[in-house]
């Protein structure tokens, strides 16, 4: 297989139709390591969110237990991904994370605007960063896939184009994130976690390699000092150079699973999907009722 032979087979399919189809093959074959660097991201950044960073903060699930959050996040969502949202395990993956949801008041606005992320970040990191851009079809498939995602979590109006996608998100962006210290917190836990997956030494490397990937509205809302011009060039321009460098390399032949992540580190025995995430009990530590607002009626399927 040449290089470029998957895009002309993704070129061939009906992003409608074929849009789950579509997303894995460009995830998990085209750009494995540039959607989880950018799912990372879309995560990350929905933190600098008041209401969302201290919602976690409250759970203590990214303060306490960040690997398992991590791990249980990408492994869930994945799972859909890869068997498909008709598949036993994609079912599975949906009730899991509907039932975790359902636990708390979250309201549409926020579930909304987290589903944008998944959509807008990826696109914006490969454009930047990857090997290639992104195609028309791809980001088509992309929204449609997470359209489709979306109803099955009982999100309402949600964006039918990309384009409709970015527009919500960099709105609610705008008009949401904000100085918050319990968000901060949440933050700087998700940075030492990305940090304990490498050698101790190299953790304040880690720190500022990754806040010189962060936008200045991020960087503004956790207040961290944004990097110096010259820390931002080089960390920027190696990301980009990977990515030239992949496009020299053969083209993937096999698939690579967010489950195949060296960074997955909970379940070195295996898992069930059943099993992941966290069981809430409303009323008690953990599992606070503290908004108010439209709340997203989700389904079991």
């Amino acid at each position: 297989m040449k290089r470029f032979e998957r895009l002309a087979q993704i070129r061939t399919m009906d992003p409608e139709q074929d849009a789950t189809e579509i997303y894995r093959l460009t995830a998990a074959y085209e750009f494995p390591w540039d959607f989880t660097r950018a799912l990372e991201l879309a995560l990350y950044r929905t933190y600098a969110v008041p209401s969302v960073g201290r919602l976690l903060a409250e759970t203590a699930e990214l303060t306490a237990r960040a690997q398992k959050r991590y791990d249980d996040t990408s492994l869930l969502l994945d799972a859909v991904v890869e068997h498909g949202f008709a598949s036993e395990e994609g079912r599975t993956a949906i009730r899991r994370i509907n039932q975790m949801h359902r636990s708390y008041e979250i309201s549409n606005d926020e579930l909304r605007y987290v589903l944008c992320t998944f959509v807008v970040m990826p696109k914006r990191w490969i454009d930047a960063y990857g090997w290639r851009r992104l195609s028309r079809h791809e980001i088509v498939a992309s929204s449609v896939h997470h359209r489709t995602l979306g109803r099955h979590m009982g999100i309402q109006d949600i964006p039918q184009t990309y384009e409709e996608f970015e527009a919500c998100l960099d709105a609610y962006e705008e008009a949401h994130f904000a100085w918050d210290p319990q968000a901060r917190q949440v933050s700087d836990a998700t940075l030492d976690l990305m940090a304990s997956w490498y050698p101790r030494p190299l953790a304040p490397l880690l720190r500022s390699t990754t806040l010189a990937l962060l936008d200045d509205p991020l960087l503004r809302a956790f207040r961290y000092s944004p990097p110096n011009a010259a820390t931002r060039a080089v960390v920027r321009r190696a990301v980009r150079l990977r990515g030239r460098a992949v496009r020299l390399l053969p083209p993937r032949r096999a698939p690579h699973y967010a489950r195949q992540n060296w960074e997955i580190k909970g379940y070195p025995n295996g898992y069930r999907l059943e099993d992941l995430g966290t069981r809430p009990v409303p009323g008690m530590r953990g599992c606070p009722v503290r908004r108010t607002g439209p709340t997203a009626v989700v389904s079991e399927e």
